[in-house]
């Protein structure tokens, strides 16, 4: 589950990470009080607008509408209204979103964090995230950090580090130095990072995350270290632990279809192939996605709807596998195993009749408990779709359909 910059970095502070510190706001009028109270609690006088979308590249990011940047400086409070009205409820295109972009519905108002001292400010690169050859979490970091880090990796790796934590011992003492002494660090500004390495590895394990993401991590003139940034992701088999962190989703940065699917009990992903998919179970759904393909077809999606196939859930699958204007045919393939064979047929049937009429053809595989019922069934029904026996069997009515 991804969060919000906001959202990140109060889980960041609650354990002891130091970070920009800011309020959400989502009007211009909500954005000016936060940014008259940031100033008097904080005594900033310019302000950062950072757009709220669950995408990176923000900052190089344009909003269609207005052609802000998604990520700009208010150099004083008189200039924060004008500054979130060209980003507020514009579409923002990042590299990492559609052409459409996003909508923009939140904006972060945070201080301002680079003023001026007796040095200069210093951005890096860091993310914790797990290793999984080697079934351990790693420390990624560069003293290159800010914008442009992928490019930093593909022009310049050897300036992308890696520290890799033991599990059975977790991160130690030597560990945080030595990040702060590959980032060039020394005096008040590497103990600062020392702590900050430490701190954000707790925070990473301590909310079952399955990455967090600072870049930059910033040594301020005045050799603070802070979270500029954050993104990161948490487990989502893990959230029942974390009550509290399942309610941050933000179920509108995310594809409607995959929310459905979701709220129905479905596992789904998109695929860019022509034959729907339904199945029941993964290893099943892997092998049809292979018989698929070895058809002359190729998988639109991937969907497991489980083990309870009754009418209603497979009506909520065919809806959504239809949603996609590529699918030239459908292949269900159940195995009967928890769920009976004849109680799949009828769910088809039902959820074919209660949809009405369905723009392609549908295979139907059932293999288990009562299959040669449920076969009886489907070749009774009277509506487009095709029962088939073996693999092969539903792979050449695949076959027939697409020719």
């Amino acid at each position: 589950m991804n969060l919000h910059e906001y959202q990140g970095k109060q889980i960041l502070s609650g354990y002891g990470v130091a970070i920009q510190r800011g309020e959400v706001a989502s009007s211009p009028e909500e954005a000016l009080n936060v940014a008259k109270k940031l100033g008097e609690e904080t005594g900033t006088e310019w302000f950062v607008v950072k757009a709220q979308i669950h995408a990176g590249g923000r900052g190089k990011g344009i909003v269609t509408e207005t052609g802000s940047n998604g990520v700009v400086l208010a150099k004083g409070i008189h200039e924060v209204e004008e500054k979130v009205n060209g980003i507020v409820g514009g579409h923002l295109v990042t590299a990492q979103t559609s052409t459409k972009g996003k909508l923009v519905n939140k904006v972060l108002i945070a201080e301002d964090v680079y003023y001026p001292g007796d040095e200069e400010p210093e951005e890096f690169y860091m993310s914790v995230l797990l290793n999984r050859e080697t079934g351990r979490n790693i420390i990624m970091y560069s003293p290159e950090g800010g914008m442009n880090i992928e490019e930093v990796a593909e022009k310049t790796p050897e300036l992308i580090f890696k520290e890799e934590i033991d599990p059975k011992v977790g991160i130690q003492p030597f560990q945080c130095r030595k990040v702060a002494f590959n980032l060039g660090l020394s005096g008040q500004a590497m103990k600062q990072m020392t702590k900050f390495v430490r701190a954000l590895y707790n925070a990473y394990e301590g909310c079952d995350a399955s990455m967090f993401e600072i870049n930059p991590v910033l040594k301020t003139s005045d050799a603070r270290i802070i979270a500029v940034d954050s993104k990161v992701s948490l487990d989502g088999n893990a959230l029942f632990r974390h009550p509290d962190f399942a309610e941050l989703r933000d179920t509108t940065e995310e594809d409607p279809i995959d929310v459905e699917a979701g709220e129905a009990g479905l596992n789904y992903v998109n695929l860019d192939g022509n034959v729907g998919c339904m199945v029941n179970g993964a290893g099943l759904a892997m092998a049809t996605m292979d018989i698929i393909k070895l058809s002359g077809g190729n998988p639109a999606n991937f969907l497991d709807v489980g083990g309870t196939a009754d009418a209603e859930r497979v009506e909520v699958a065919f809806k959504i596998i239809l949603r996609d204007p590529n699918v030239e045919a459908i292949l269900v393939n159940i195995f009967g195993g928890i769920v009976r064979c004849d109680r799949v047929a009828n769910g088809v049937v039902q959820a074919y009749k209660n949809i009405g009429d369905i723009p392609v053809p549908i295979i139907v595989r059932l293999q288990g408990t009562n299959a040669k019922e449920a076969k009886q069934i489907i070749d009774d029904s009277g509506l487009n779709v095709h029962s088939a026996i073996t693999l092969q069997e539903a792979a050449d009515r695949v076959k027939e359909v697409l020719a």
